[in-house]
């Protein structure tokens, strides 16, 4: 009997009271058990947790480094970027909300380098980026290729992390992004003007084509982690917590 370890469907704002990043005790299992595997270049990348509520995080420490990663959300909805726009869109129009899944989920490092801010908050404040996930993850395919973006000094000091990955193809396999990416290209969620202008949708047709974008992304993902092997285990029913799905 094969038994489920990761609920795609759960909803992880409902497993606390405070931001999931920082208080989801499933949200950090959901990542260790994902997360805690060999990497492109074979070794190890076992995670720890650690941190305390409020302030979780995981952390690997190795030959490779010490590297402390923080989860964050990924599918922003923009509601505090474009209220306007929002507030005009119906609701008819957009696809349901699935909440925060675990699909919608990633680590970073959560150190600052060189006084910089991390990965998670310039990408949230530089305008050209937006909190975009499609448009952070270009950044990192540019970095890869020693190309410039809106992120280049913040990626580049963590180029010790990115280098574990040994490429673009191996960071998106690592972290199960493959659906966000076609023939080595991002599958970006709207028109890309390479980062010339800004990064939102600036009417409702544009902010309704970037949320069905994103659904289909976060759906993808959350399928593609689901038949991942370290989401499921083979159990006896002996071993089965009663709150874990099984499948035969």
């Amino acid at each position: 009997m094969t038994v489920s370890m990761i609920d795609t469907t759960l909803d992880l704002r409902k497993d606390t009271s405070g931001d999931p990043d920082g208080h989801s005790l499933t949200l950090r299992r959901y990542h260790q058990l994902l997360w805690s595997k060999a990497l492109p270049g074979g070794a190890p990348f076992d995670l720890e947790v650690a941190g305390r509520k409020g302030r979780y995080f995981l952390r690997h420490t190795s030959a490779l480094g010490d590297f402390k990663l923080s989860s964050d959300a990924i599918t922003t909805r923009l509601h505090r970027q474009i209220p306007r726009i929002v507030a005009q869109t119906r609701p008819e129009e957009l696809p349901a909300d699935p909440g925060y899944t675990i699909g919608s989920s990633l680590l970073f490092p959560k150190t600052r380098r060189s006084g910089r801010q991390t990965i998670n908050q310039v990408r949230g404040t530089n305008r050209k980026i937006s909190d975009r996930f499609d448009l952070t993850l270009e950044c990192i395919r540019r970095h890869y290729l020693g190309q410039g973006s809106p992120l280049s000094e913040t990626l580049s000091a963590y180029s010790d992390f990115f280098g574990l990955f040994e490429g673009f193809p191996g960071y998106v396999a690592f972290w199960l992004l493959d659906d966000l990416v076609e023939d080595g290209e991002v599958r970006f969620w709207l028109p890309f003007d390479d980062f010339k202008g800004g990064a939102m949708p600036t009417d409702v047709p544009s902010y309704v084509s970037y949320m069905w974008a994103r659904d289909r992304f976060i759906s993808a993902r959350n399928a593609r982690i689901a038949a991942d092997p370290r989401a499921r285990v083979v159990a006896n029913n002996d071993d089965v917590d009663p709150g874990q799905t099984q499948s035969s």
